[in-house]
């Protein structure tokens, strides 16, 4: 079955229809909307409007496709709750910083809830729907079509559900970047990146120091200070080769009875020791 939504506030606004409406006209509104019986469709602030297109029926006497005319308007909230909830919302940097970045985070209903608000539809009240059809039952299928429209049309735009709620996407990041923390925000946003300047060579170019005094030849070669008589070396470990000891002490190509690491720590030594009494 397609989805009407991909999204998941668009999936909420339809979960919270479903809630609250027939589930029998639902179906018949969902077929009425992928069968592109839905004419014309409109948002403007808070109202929807459309036309769509009615079924032939002749037991009931219609012979001809008849156009019907909704209006869905979605209850606004009052502009001094709309401050509180600005307010509130302000106050969190990660709400503040995804809103202005035309992002809706996911937890924006859990925001509203707790100042006893609904972004997303939460009850019938919600709506006050309107179709010239004959049908006496509201939503009507012709009313249940034009829902799954506007869950669709939030898949591509999720500041819908704000402007649905009485709030434009303009106003309400404008009221948000007037925020304390919106202003520090948009003037991160709108630092001027730093030109990339192309560069002649990926190395340091060498710099020249004059030397002021001319070394001397013996100095040169031999050094200022005199070299020891004698080099202490070091006694380093058996098998310090990664190559030898990453295999471990039997490798797949060895298939002796004793240790490999500890067969070349043998060698290691003889060839370490070999030629020390030339020295």
């Amino acid at each position: 079955m397609n989805k009407f939504s991909r999204t998941w506030w668009g999936e909420r606004f339809i979960k919270a229809l479903e809630d609250f409406t027939d589930n029998g006209r639902l179906q018949r509104g969902r077929s009425y909307a992928r069968g592109g019986k839905v004419k014309s469709f409109d948002i403007d602030k808070n109202t929807i409007t459309a036309q769509v297109r009615g079924s032939v029926n002749p037991y009931f006497g219609v012979y001809k496709e008849p156009t019907y005319n909704i209006v869905i308007e979605i209850t606004p909230i009052a502009k001094t709750r709309w401050n509180e909830a600005i307010k509130n919302l302000s106050s969190k940097a990660s709400i503040v910083s995804r809103l202005l970045l035309n992002e809706v985070p996911e937890n924006i209903e859990e925001i509203f809830s707790q100042m006893g608000l609904h972004l997303l539809p939460h009850s019938s009240k919600d709506f006050k729907t309107k179709c010239s059809c004959p049908d006496y039952a509201n939503p009507c299928k012709h009313i249940a079509g034009v829902y799954y429209l506007v869950a669709s049309q939030l898949d591509s735009n999720p500041f819908l559900l704000f402007e649905l709620r009485g709030l434009t996407k303009v106003e309400l990041q404008a009221k948000l970047a007037d925020s304390p923390l919106g202003k520090a925000l948009s003037t991160v946003l709108d630092e001027q990146e730093l030109a990339i300047e192309p560069s002649q060579s990926f190395y340091t170019k060498p710099e020249k120091h004059t030397v002021s005094d001319k070394p001397h030849l013996r100095e040169f070669w031999l050094g200022a200070k005199r070299l020891p008589s004698t080099i202490e070396v070091t006694n380093d470990s058996g098998v310090s080769a990664i190559l030898v000891k990453k295999e471990g002490d039997f490798p797949a190509f060895w298939h002796k009875d004793n240790s490999f690491i500890e067969t070349m720590e043998e060698l290691y030594q003889r060839v370490k020791t070999k030629n020390q009494n030339l020295m």
